[in-house]
């Protein structure tokens, strides 16, 4: 299973949702494959407090394989780290991806990540990407190598709109690249239980026939000391309530695939 999280928006919760839900996955005892396609890195940061030069070679170091030519390239091969937690692994980010964007798109190497990801799929149950907030290669690149796709919604004006231009992007992208690509569902995060807009408009949605799923992420500073301490939440506090949603959000994934 191959799920990517994607909104062109930033600032919905991509990389809390992907490595907790990912967390989560290998802590019931799925071998997790966590890919971090932002050049932001936050996942990479998240998974395991590194950052800057500290951080291995991952998909940067991939994608430049792609480029090069002769006998001698190596083609096809990327490193996975491991994390301080068991059942799971990454492919890490890093600044490098937003030179080296014009160059794949110049070269036509959209599909090559479907590729990795269908080999890495033998030794991976479960394998979440981490995408940008743009539709750019490398979020389209992540659209064509999965076959599900989360799209996070933070319960604004602006975060519906984006909402809806996601759910086209993705019938496009289906129609001409991916046709086994499925909306798995639309993740309500940082939700206020006590705001009556936030109800209002997850309910509007669901009226819309929009795929909503039924376990809503629930705003909360545990989250902010998660990623302050590099910790996902099922290792940092496994009885919060926080917590608890991205058990069910799981279960309730898997229990429709």
């Amino acid at each position: 299973m191959r799920r990517a999280v994607f909104n062109q928006k930033g600032g919905v919760g991509k990389s809390s949702i992907a490595c907790n839900l990912a967390a989560v996955s290998a802590e019931q005892g799925y071998r997790t494959l966590l890919v971090d396609l932002d050049a932001q890195a936050n996942s990479t940061h998240y998974l395991t407090g590194r950052s800057g030069n500290d951080v291995p070679p991952g998909i940067a170091d991939f994608f430049k394989q792609t480029l090069s030519s002769g006998p001698a390239a190596k083609k096809g091969r990327v490193h996975i780290s491991e994390t301080p937690y068991d059942n799971l692994h990454l492919v890490t980010a890093s600044a490098e991806l937003t030179d080296l964007q014009p160059k794949l798109e110049a070269k036509f190497k959209i599909n090559k990540l479907r590729r990795l990801l269908v080999e890495l799929a033998e030794d991976y149950e479960r394998i979440y990407i981490d995408t940008p907030p743009a539709l750019n290669f490398y979020s389209v690149s992540a659209l064509i190598a999965a076959d599900r796709v989360l799209i996070p919604f933070d319960c604004d004006s602006f975060s519906r709109q984006a909402l809806y231009n996601v759910i086209a992007q993705v019938a496009e992208l289906r129609a001409d690249h991916n046709e086994d690509l499925v909306i798995e569902g639309i993740v309500v995060n940082q939700f206020v239980s006590r705001a009556t807009l936030h109800q209002q408009m997850v309910d509007e949605l669901k009226g819309e026939g929009l795929p909503v799923l039924p376990v809503y992420l629930n705003s909360s500073v545990k989250m902010r000391e998660s990623h302050q301490a590099s910790v996902p939440l099922i290792h940092l506090q496994p009885a919060h309530k926080l917590t608890l949603q991205f058990v069910d959000l799981l279960t309730t994934l898997e229990r429709a695939s």
